[in-house]
Protein backbone atom coordinates (compact mmCIF):
# COMPACT_ATOMS: atom_id res chain seq x y z
CA UNK A 1 0.00 0.00 0.00
CA UNK A 2 1.34 3.40 -0.98
CA UNK A 3 1.80 6.05 1.69
CA UNK A 4 3.55 9.40 1.64
CA UNK A 5 3.93 9.52 5.42
CA UNK A 6 7.45 9.27 6.85
CA UNK A 7 8.71 9.34 10.44
CA UNK A 8 12.18 10.77 11.08
CA UNK A 9 13.93 9.84 14.32
CA UNK A 10 16.09 12.45 15.99
CA UNK A 11 17.61 13.45 19.30
CA UNK A 12 15.84 16.25 21.10
CA UNK A 13 18.63 18.83 21.28
CA UNK A 14 18.08 22.13 19.49
CA UNK A 15 20.86 21.24 17.02
CA UNK A 16 19.52 17.74 16.32
CA UNK A 17 16.02 19.10 15.74
CA UNK A 18 17.35 21.84 13.46
CA UNK A 19 19.18 19.23 11.40
CA UNK A 20 16.14 16.96 11.18
CA UNK A 21 13.95 19.92 10.18
CA UNK A 22 16.44 20.80 7.44
CA UNK A 23 16.29 17.27 6.02
CA UNK A 24 12.50 17.34 6.25
CA UNK A 25 12.40 20.60 4.28
CA UNK A 26 14.85 19.28 1.67
CA UNK A 27 12.84 16.10 1.11
CA UNK A 28 9.49 17.90 0.79
CA UNK A 29 10.87 20.60 -1.52
CA UNK A 30 12.78 18.22 -3.81
CA UNK A 31 9.90 15.74 -3.98
CA UNK A 32 7.42 18.49 -4.90
CA UNK A 33 9.81 19.80 -7.55
CA UNK A 34 10.14 16.36 -9.09
CA UNK A 35 6.46 15.44 -9.04
CA UNK A 36 5.61 18.69 -10.82
CA UNK A 37 7.65 17.58 -13.83
CA UNK A 38 5.81 15.93 -16.70
CA UNK A 39 8.38 13.17 -17.08
CA UNK A 40 8.55 12.38 -13.34
CA UNK A 41 8.65 8.66 -12.69
CA UNK A 42 6.79 7.82 -9.52
CA UNK A 43 9.12 6.76 -6.70
CA UNK A 44 8.26 3.24 -5.59
CA UNK A 45 5.78 3.26 -2.71
CA UNK A 46 4.81 6.94 -2.98
CA UNK A 47 1.75 8.57 -4.52
CA UNK A 48 2.67 11.20 -7.09
CA UNK A 49 -0.51 13.22 -6.49
CA UNK A 50 0.35 13.94 -2.84
CA UNK A 51 3.20 15.78 -1.11
CA UNK A 52 5.28 14.05 1.53
CA UNK A 53 3.93 14.04 5.07
CA UNK A 54 6.88 14.00 7.45
CA UNK A 55 6.76 13.71 11.24
CA UNK A 56 9.70 14.12 13.62
CA UNK A 57 9.98 11.72 16.55
CA UNK A 58 12.28 12.69 19.41
CA UNK A 59 14.27 9.80 20.88
CA UNK A 60 16.29 10.20 24.08
CA UNK A 61 19.74 8.57 23.92
CA UNK A 62 22.07 7.50 26.71
CA UNK A 63 24.33 10.45 25.90
CA UNK A 64 21.41 12.82 26.49
CA UNK A 65 20.68 11.37 29.91
CA UNK A 66 24.21 10.78 31.24
CA UNK A 67 26.07 14.09 31.28
CA UNK A 68 29.18 12.86 33.06
CA UNK A 69 32.58 13.18 31.42
CA UNK A 70 32.78 10.63 28.59
CA UNK A 71 35.70 8.79 30.20
CA UNK A 72 33.51 8.00 33.23
CA UNK A 73 30.67 6.37 31.29
CA UNK A 74 31.30 2.63 31.25
CA UNK A 75 30.12 -0.03 28.84
CA UNK A 76 29.96 2.11 25.73
CA UNK A 77 32.00 4.36 23.47
CA UNK A 78 31.30 8.05 23.04
CA UNK A 79 30.07 7.46 19.50
CA UNK A 80 27.58 4.83 20.71
CA UNK A 81 26.10 7.23 23.23
CA UNK A 82 24.05 9.21 20.72
CA UNK A 83 22.79 6.61 18.23
CA UNK A 84 21.96 3.23 19.82
CA UNK A 85 18.43 4.04 20.99
CA UNK A 86 17.61 5.62 17.62
CA UNK A 87 18.95 2.62 15.73
CA UNK A 88 16.89 0.29 17.94
CA UNK A 89 13.67 2.14 17.02
CA UNK A 90 14.55 1.90 13.35
CA UNK A 91 15.19 -1.83 13.54
CA UNK A 92 11.80 -2.16 15.29
CA UNK A 93 10.11 -0.26 12.40
CA UNK A 94 9.04 2.59 14.69
CA UNK A 95 10.78 5.18 12.53
CA UNK A 96 11.65 5.21 8.81
CA UNK A 97 14.93 7.08 8.88
CA UNK A 98 17.17 9.02 11.25
CA UNK A 99 19.25 12.16 10.89
CA UNK A 100 22.66 12.14 12.59
CA UNK A 101 25.79 14.24 12.66
CA UNK A 102 28.25 12.02 10.81
CA UNK A 103 31.02 12.61 13.33
CA UNK A 104 28.79 11.02 16.03
CA UNK A 105 28.42 7.79 14.03
CA UNK A 106 30.33 4.64 15.08
CA UNK A 107 32.46 2.97 12.39
CA UNK A 108 30.35 -0.18 12.44
CA UNK A 109 26.71 0.07 11.39
CA UNK A 110 24.35 -2.53 12.97
CA UNK A 111 23.23 -5.36 10.73
CA UNK A 112 20.07 -4.37 8.89
CA UNK A 113 20.83 -0.64 8.84
CA UNK A 114 22.52 1.52 6.23
CA UNK A 115 24.13 4.95 6.20
CA UNK A 116 22.25 5.77 3.02
CA UNK A 117 22.43 9.49 2.35
CA UNK A 118 24.75 12.45 2.88
CA UNK A 119 22.71 15.44 1.76
CA UNK A 120 24.85 18.40 2.76
CA UNK A 121 27.97 19.67 4.46
CA UNK A 122 28.19 22.81 6.52
CA UNK A 123 31.45 24.59 7.43
CA UNK A 124 33.64 21.86 8.93
CA UNK A 125 35.97 24.13 10.90
CA UNK A 126 36.26 24.30 14.67
CA UNK A 127 35.77 27.69 16.29
CA UNK A 128 36.60 29.47 19.50
CA UNK A 129 33.87 31.21 21.49
CA UNK A 130 35.36 33.37 24.22
CA UNK A 131 33.69 35.27 27.01
CA UNK A 132 35.42 38.57 26.31
CA UNK A 133 35.78 38.35 22.54
CA UNK A 134 39.47 37.45 22.72
CA UNK A 135 41.04 35.16 20.11
CA UNK A 136 43.15 32.21 21.23
CA UNK A 137 46.47 34.06 21.00
CA UNK A 138 44.97 36.98 22.96
CA UNK A 139 43.74 34.96 25.95
CA UNK A 140 45.54 35.47 29.23
CA UNK A 141 47.98 32.85 30.45
CA UNK A 142 46.23 30.01 32.36
CA UNK A 143 42.87 30.86 30.76
CA UNK A 144 40.42 27.96 31.08
CA UNK A 145 39.20 26.53 27.76
CA UNK A 146 36.40 23.96 27.60
CA UNK A 147 36.30 20.93 25.32
CA UNK A 148 35.31 17.29 25.63
CA UNK A 149 37.51 16.15 22.75
CA UNK A 150 41.08 14.89 23.05
CA UNK A 151 41.68 16.04 19.45
CA UNK A 152 40.65 19.60 20.28
CA UNK A 153 42.68 19.51 23.48
CA UNK A 154 45.84 18.48 21.62
CA UNK A 155 45.29 21.07 18.89
CA UNK A 156 44.72 23.81 21.45
CA UNK A 157 47.86 22.96 23.41
CA UNK A 158 49.84 22.79 20.20
CA UNK A 159 48.91 26.43 19.55
CA UNK A 160 48.94 27.64 23.18
CA UNK A 161 50.70 25.49 25.77
CA UNK A 162 50.04 27.94 28.60
CA UNK A 163 46.27 27.58 28.83
CA UNK A 164 44.26 25.13 30.93
CA UNK A 165 41.90 22.60 29.36
CA UNK A 166 38.74 21.73 31.28
CA UNK A 167 36.21 19.07 30.25
CA UNK A 168 32.75 20.21 29.17
CA UNK A 169 29.58 18.33 28.28
CA UNK A 170 26.09 19.25 27.13
CA UNK A 171 24.43 20.66 24.04
CA UNK A 172 25.44 23.96 22.41
CA UNK A 173 23.21 26.14 24.57
CA UNK A 174 24.29 24.39 27.79
CA UNK A 175 27.95 24.93 26.92
CA UNK A 176 27.41 28.57 26.02
CA UNK A 177 25.62 29.15 29.35
CA UNK A 178 28.55 27.62 31.24
CA UNK A 179 30.83 30.01 29.36
CA UNK A 180 28.61 33.01 30.07
CA UNK A 181 28.35 32.02 33.74
CA UNK A 182 32.12 32.23 34.08
CA UNK A 183 33.02 28.54 34.34
CA UNK A 184 35.29 28.94 31.31
CA UNK A 185 37.17 31.76 29.60
CA UNK A 186 36.51 30.18 26.20
CA UNK A 187 35.12 27.01 24.65
CA UNK A 188 35.71 25.21 21.36
CA UNK A 189 32.73 24.18 19.23
CA UNK A 190 32.00 23.15 15.65
CA UNK A 191 31.14 26.02 13.31
CA UNK A 192 28.49 23.82 11.69
CA UNK A 193 26.45 23.45 14.86
CA UNK A 194 26.47 27.14 15.70
CA UNK A 195 25.47 28.07 12.15
CA UNK A 196 22.64 25.54 12.02
CA UNK A 197 21.04 26.87 15.19
CA UNK A 198 21.48 30.52 14.22
CA UNK A 199 24.28 31.34 16.66
CA UNK A 200 27.03 32.16 14.18
CA UNK A 201 27.29 35.60 15.82
CA UNK A 202 28.77 33.95 18.94
CA UNK A 203 31.87 32.83 17.05
CA UNK A 204 35.02 34.68 18.15
CA UNK A 205 37.53 32.95 15.90
CA UNK A 206 37.52 30.39 13.09
CA UNK A 207 40.43 27.96 13.24
CA UNK A 208 42.31 27.28 10.03
CA UNK A 209 42.10 23.58 9.15
CA UNK A 210 45.87 23.28 8.68
CA UNK A 211 46.64 24.37 12.24
CA UNK A 212 43.47 23.04 13.90
CA UNK A 213 42.25 19.93 12.13
CA UNK A 214 38.50 19.14 12.30
CA UNK A 215 37.08 15.76 13.22
CA UNK A 216 36.56 13.36 10.29
CA UNK A 217 33.13 14.01 8.81
CA UNK A 218 32.54 17.20 10.80
CA UNK A 219 29.70 19.26 9.32
CA UNK A 220 28.26 16.34 7.31
CA UNK A 221 24.72 15.10 7.91
CA UNK A 222 24.18 11.34 7.71
CA UNK A 223 20.75 9.83 7.07
CA UNK A 224 20.35 6.24 8.21
CA UNK A 225 17.61 3.83 7.20
CA UNK A 226 16.86 0.12 7.05
CA UNK A 227 18.92 -1.71 4.45
CA UNK A 228 15.89 -3.57 3.08
CA UNK A 229 13.67 -0.47 2.87
CA UNK A 230 13.87 0.18 -0.86
CA UNK A 231 11.10 2.77 -0.67
CA UNK A 232 13.08 5.05 1.66
CA UNK A 233 16.39 4.31 -0.06
CA UNK A 234 14.99 5.43 -3.42
CA UNK A 235 13.52 8.54 -1.84
CA UNK A 236 16.79 9.54 -0.19
CA UNK A 237 18.60 9.48 -3.53
CA UNK A 238 16.83 12.71 -4.51
CA UNK A 239 18.67 14.72 -1.85
CA UNK A 240 22.02 12.90 -1.71
CA UNK A 241 25.07 15.02 -2.55
CA UNK A 242 27.60 12.99 -4.55
CA UNK A 243 30.59 15.16 -3.61
CA UNK A 244 29.75 15.07 0.09
CA UNK A 245 29.45 11.28 -0.20
CA UNK A 246 32.99 11.12 -1.61
CA UNK A 247 34.30 13.28 1.24
CA UNK A 248 32.49 11.06 3.72
CA UNK A 249 34.09 7.89 2.32
CA UNK A 250 37.57 9.39 2.41
CA UNK A 251 37.36 10.85 5.90
CA UNK A 252 35.61 7.83 7.41
CA UNK A 253 38.24 5.52 5.92
CA UNK A 254 41.02 7.65 7.41
CA UNK A 255 39.29 7.53 10.79
CA UNK A 256 38.80 3.78 10.53
CA UNK A 257 42.50 3.17 9.87
CA UNK A 258 43.41 4.97 13.09
CA UNK A 259 40.43 3.49 14.95
CA UNK A 260 39.27 7.05 15.36
CA UNK A 261 36.90 7.87 18.17
CA UNK A 262 36.65 10.97 20.30
CA UNK A 263 39.52 9.64 22.42
CA UNK A 264 41.83 9.35 19.39
CA UNK A 265 43.75 12.55 18.56
CA UNK A 266 43.19 12.53 14.79
CA UNK A 267 41.53 14.89 12.36
CA UNK A 268 41.12 15.28 8.63
CA UNK A 269 39.54 17.53 6.03
CA UNK A 270 38.85 17.15 2.32
CA UNK A 271 37.96 19.25 -0.70
CA UNK A 272 37.14 18.26 -4.26
CA UNK A 273 38.51 20.22 -7.19
CA UNK A 274 37.39 18.82 -10.54
CA UNK A 275 38.43 15.17 -10.58
CA UNK A 276 40.91 15.63 -7.75
CA UNK A 277 40.25 14.82 -4.10
CA UNK A 278 42.53 16.74 -1.74
CA UNK A 279 42.78 15.20 1.70
CA UNK A 280 44.79 16.41 4.67
CA UNK A 281 45.06 14.82 8.06
CA UNK A 282 46.57 15.12 11.52
CA UNK A 283 47.63 12.60 14.12
CA UNK A 284 49.06 13.55 17.49
CA UNK A 285 51.68 10.98 18.40
CA UNK A 286 52.26 11.34 22.15
CA UNK A 287 52.49 15.11 21.93
CA UNK A 288 54.12 15.29 18.49
CA UNK A 289 51.74 16.65 15.86
CA UNK A 290 52.02 14.98 12.46
CA UNK A 291 50.34 16.75 9.54
CA UNK A 292 50.23 15.50 5.95
CA UNK A 293 48.33 16.30 2.76
CA UNK A 294 47.77 14.11 -0.30
CA UNK A 295 45.82 14.14 -3.55
CA UNK A 296 43.98 11.39 -5.40
CA UNK A 297 41.26 10.68 -7.90
CA UNK A 298 37.81 11.58 -6.63
CA UNK A 299 36.62 8.14 -7.75
CA UNK A 300 38.97 6.44 -5.27
CA UNK A 301 38.38 8.14 -1.90
CA UNK A 302 39.36 5.14 0.23
CA UNK A 303 42.65 4.73 -1.63
CA UNK A 304 43.40 8.41 -1.06
CA UNK A 305 42.68 8.00 2.66
CA UNK A 306 44.98 4.98 2.82
CA UNK A 307 47.71 6.99 1.08
CA UNK A 308 47.34 9.76 3.67
CA UNK A 309 47.47 7.29 6.54
CA UNK A 310 50.62 5.71 5.11
CA UNK A 311 52.31 9.13 4.93
CA UNK A 312 51.46 9.81 8.56
CA UNK A 313 52.60 6.35 9.67
CA UNK A 314 55.94 6.85 7.87
CA UNK A 315 56.45 10.10 9.78
CA UNK A 316 55.46 8.36 13.00
CA UNK A 317 58.13 5.70 12.43
CA UNK A 318 60.74 8.41 11.81
CA UNK A 319 59.83 10.00 15.12
CA UNK A 320 60.22 6.71 16.94
CA UNK A 321 63.77 6.27 15.58
CA UNK A 322 64.89 9.72 16.74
Amino acid sequence: MKSNKIIIGTRGSILALAQAEKVKEMLIKKYDELRSMENFCEIEGFEKKNSLEIELKVIVTKGDKDLRDFTKIKGTTQKDLFVKEIEKEMLENKIDLAVHSLKDMPQNTPEGLLNACFPMREDNRDVLVSKNGKKLKELDENSVIGTGSIRREKELLNLRNNVKIKAIRGNIHTRLKKLDDGEYDAIVLAAAGLKRVGLENRITEYFDTDSFMPAPGQGILCIQCRENDNKIRHLLKIINDDEVTIMCKAEREFSKIFDGGCHTPIGCSSVIEGNTLKLKGMFNDNGTRIFKEVEGNRENPKETAQKLAEEIEKEEMKNEKR
